[in-house]
């Protein structure tokens, strides 16, 4: 039976170019959906499905990514003497425990692979799970939850997969697959950012993993793959022939808040998750769309 997954890796050095200005003195992972930002929301996932240590791989001027997960006590104490009870339960309840948070640095960008290969030396013989906060799942339970549950049916390397259109497979690593029951889907092998014409599926993987530790032997070679960089995609295939290989199509909505415009999808579809905020959120988008048609 293989060990329970108690580890996750968010691999958070990025610049987040395609966000600038506002990301020039800001992470990427710290843009806000509704009132929160990308990285709680991942967190909080990666605690729902029983993760107990949160392995931050970052990179220079991104400090303001672990003050979050730590207390500010001169805010909390100006909440607390103002009687705002609930304001200071959000920025306290949700905390990870004392040493639950460790931040590791990629001190060069040298793609997903090298950053997960970082923190070899937390996960030792474990198995670990891997977030990108960009990829928002709007589910429940949690992606990372279906799938730990999935994983200790089928233990071996997990991924969460979603269908894509086949002109959009040169964006992904994309699954060859070799059994589908229709949720989970064993492969054969995969491939990264194939060109359409010879991509093995359209099922893609998207920004969730839970991997054994001999993925992170492979990382070690540092074999370059598409891009020039060190892919993690490629790191999976070399395991294939002696680790089962499974993708899990999950339950639940994703958005691709890497781009400008699932960014706005997921603010619309958070704050219309949110009971206080549904009903104004509605109406605004309706009258929006109104004034828009008119014009």
């Amino acid at each position: 039976m293989s060990k329970p997954v108690r580890k996750a890796i968010f691999p958070v050095a990025g610049l987040g170019t395609r966000f600038l200005p506002a990301t020039k003195a800001m992470p990427k992972e710290m843009l806000t959906i509704v009132d929160k930002p990308l990285i709680q929301y991942a967190v909080e996932e990666a605690m729902e499905a029983g993760i107990e240590q949160i392995i931050l791989v970052s990179g220079r001027g991104k400090t303001s990514m672990s003050d979050h997960f730590d207390h500010s006590y001169e805010l909390e104490q100006t909440l607390r003497a103002r009687g705002k009870t609930e304001a200071l339960k959000s920025v306290t309840e949700w905390l990870p425990k004392p040493g639950q948070v460790t931040v590791m640095r990629q001190q060069e960008p040298l793609g997903l692979g090298h950053a997960v290969w970082c923190a070899r030396n937390m996960i030792l013989d474990e198995p670990f799970a891997v977030l990108l906060a960009d990829d928002m799942i709007l589910s429940k339970p949690g992606c990372l939850k279906q799938m730990v549950e999935a994983f200790n049916e089928t233990g071996g390397n997990m991924v969460a997969v979603e269908e894509v259109p086949h002109e959009n497979t040169s964006r992904y690593g994309i699954l060859n697959p070799v059994e589908d029951d229709g949720k989970t889907v064993r492969a054969q092998g995969l491939v990264e950012k194939p060109d359409p014409s010879v991509a093995p599926s359209n099922l893609a993987i998207i920004g969730r993993y839970i991997l054994q530790p001999d993925v992170m032997v492979e990382l070690e070679r540092h074999e370059r793959g598409a891009g020039g960089e060190i892919q993690l995609t490629d790191a999976m295939a070399r395991t294939i022939d002696r680790i089962p290989f499974h993708g899990l199509r999950f339950d639940g909505r994703r958005f691709d808040c890497g781009s400008k415009e699932g960014f706005v999808q997921a603010n619309v579809a958070y704050a219309l998750n949110r009971p206080d905020l549904r009903n104004r959120v509605m109406n605004s988008l309706q009258e929006f769309c109104r004034l828009e048609s008119d014009n």
